[in-house]
């Protein structure tokens, strides 16, 4: 049993590690397509939910799309209905992708491997590179489902597990129990659904507990992008809110109709794993389905239960510790987590501030004018702090250490002074003069924006995390977003050679936008140039092209 049990963890561990593996590369080498094409299908409630159902496929998480639609709910790009149609079709989509990893396709792993293997390590460029790292992810999780299919192959005549199978066909709501905390514990409805699927296939688990252990564990997945928006703008909460209230009552109804008719799953499929498998994949279509139909009255219920909190005093304790003056390590990592929050304090105003253009709001510009004072603050603080480190003894080390720090804090400074100066009185400008962009200069500045708010998440990453992997990713990011900008520039020179009104009217706004906004990243962005440098991998402020690997 000791060994069944070391077997098992292992493979649900390899299953887990696998799935993170292909969220990773599609993260890394295809996020900004994928979410610019999100956010372009984010317009009717319907084509939204066929998006979001595609970007938990290449994802495989609808929690990862969760997180995607509040950001965009927060920066004022997405309004709530098509939120939540994103995240009902999101759990279709990961639903499908269960589907596509428990389809009978072990035969084709060494490809997968040699393949995957081969770009990974041999690709130049960061696309190919992470498609390797899809692949391989892929390959491990049918070896990892392999390996569960064998570990609890051998308990099929065990005493003890036909005990607890039993229990559970005789206790659905225990089974619905475990399911959501399955889920909620492996921090994935994919991998809990799989492992629940591979189980009953090897004849450890009837159809129904197999069907209540799924259910469970829909309500559990549902929960997880609940708990890690917390912090999150109401508005967006609420999206998330309403995504779990119709997902969490799908699953109890599917429960009750599960204890009182204990319906035959005969025509969901011939075995216990796929009636199971097809039936996660039919609970959520169907919830889809019937979500459309009431977006509207679910956020509105929202609305009543989730409230604008009274806004708290700012009682936060300083990094800055006195006493860790006198050691230079221990005080450059205080300075290092107050810097880390001077940049979420700007990545908060960069969030809604393109939002103004289009929806003029005095309180997010009171709300982006208290960040910017906050900033200043901040900025003097840290540069206060380490001169009167300087002062002390430092090796050389340390010295450089200092200086990257105050020259981060100076870019973050300028960051905010980007948004609250530049950003806020474009935005002003237009309000008053009543102008607007065109649609495709809008999308573009969206698209724009969004890839900046992607890579100052991922700047604060690297602050936080000395990675030297997302160091190198954000760089590659710089020269990419650089590469973007002439692209949209070349764009808006082409409607203005078209002779479009619009325009033209707005061209000077259009540019001095982009500008600030690639400003912004670029002070973002140099949060990477310390550990691409101690790494090797900087060269001429630029990443040593064909020195740079992946670890």
């Amino acid at each position: 049993m000791t060994m069944f049990a070391l077997h098992l963890a292992g493979a649900v561990a390899l299953l887990l590690w696998s799935v993170g593996l292909v969220r990773t590369g599609v993260e890394r080498g295809f996020m900004a397509q994928l979410r610019a094409s999100l956010r372009r299908a984010a317009k009717r409630p319907v084509s939204a939910a066929m998006a979001g159902a595609a970007s938990a496929v290449a994802l495989q998480s609808s929690t990862a799309v969760a997180i995607l639609v509040v950001t965009f709910a927060a920066a004022g790009s997405l309004v709530p209905p098509v939120g939540l149609a994103i995240m009902l079709g999101a759990d279709v989509g990961s639903a499908v992708a269960a589907q596509i990893l428990f389809a009978p396709v072990q035969d084709i792993v060494p490809i997968l491997l040699l393949v995957g293997v081969v770009l990974f390590l041999r690709a130049r460029t960061p696309a190919p590179k992470q498609f390797g790292r899809i692949l391989i992810g892929l390959a491990l999780v049918l070896v990892s489902l392999t390996m569960i299919r064998e570990a609890t192959g051998q308990l099929r005549d065990s005493v003890l597990v036909g005990m607890v199978a039993e229990y559970l066909s005789s206790d659905l709501i225990a089974s619905f129990v475990l399911g959501a905390a399955f889920a909620w514990a492996m921090h994935s409805s994919i991998a809990a659904v799989l492992t629940v699927v591979t189980f009953a296939a090897q004849g450890v688990l009837p159809a129904l507990p197999a069907a209540a252990l799924v259910l469970g564990a829909n309500i559990g997945g549902g929960l997880i992008p609940v708990t890690l928006t917390l912090t999150a703008p109401v508005a967006a909460r609420r999206i998330v809110l309403a995504n779990f209230a119709v997902r969490g009552g799908g699953a109890v109804l599917g429960l009750i109709i599960l204890i009182a008719l204990a319906p035959d799953l005969g025509l969901l499929g011939g075995t216990a794993s796929r009636q199971a498998i097809n039936l996660h994949l039919a609970y959520n279509i169907v919830l889809a389905v019937a979500g459309l139909l009431v977006l509207n009255p679910a956020l509105r219920l929202m609305a009543l239960l989730v409230r604008e909190p009274a806004q708290p005093v700012d009682a936060r304790v300083s990094s800055l510790d006195e006493s860790a003056l006198q050691t230079p390590d221990r005080a450059l990592v205080c300075a290092t987590r107050e810097l880390l929050v001077m940049g979420e304090r700007v990545h908060g105003m960069l969030v809604p501030a393109l939002g103004l253009f289009r929806n003029w709001d005095p309180e997010v510009v009171e709300a982006i004018e208290k960040g910017e004072e906050e900033v200043d603050r901040l900025h003097f603080q840290i540069k206060l702090y380490v001169s009167r480190l300087q002062d002390t003894s430092l090796t050389g080390e340390q010295s450089q250490h200092a200086l990257d720090l105050v020259t981060l804090a100076n870019n973050l400074e300028d960051a905010g002074d980007q948004i609250s100066s530049n950003l806020v009185e474009h935005a002003r400008r237009m309000q008053t003069e009543g102008l607007s962009f065109s649609e495709d200069g809008w999308r573009d500045l969206t698209d724009f924006h969004d890839c900046v708010l992607s890579n100052a998440q991922l700047a604060l990453n690297v602050l936080m995390t000395n990675d030297a992997d997302s160091a190198r990713q954000l760089v590659e990011e710089k020269d990419r977003i650089r590469q973007l900008e002439q692209t949209l520039q070349a764009r808006h020179f082409a409607r203005l050679r078209s002779r479009n009104p619009v325009s033209i009217e707005t061209s000077n706004l259009h540019q001095e936008t982009m500008r600030a906004l690639k400003q912004i990243n670029t002070a973002f962005s140099l949060v990477a140039y310390p550990i691409a440098r101690e790494t090797g991998d900087l060269l001429s402020s630029r990443l040593a092209g064909n020195a740079a690997r992946a670890r």
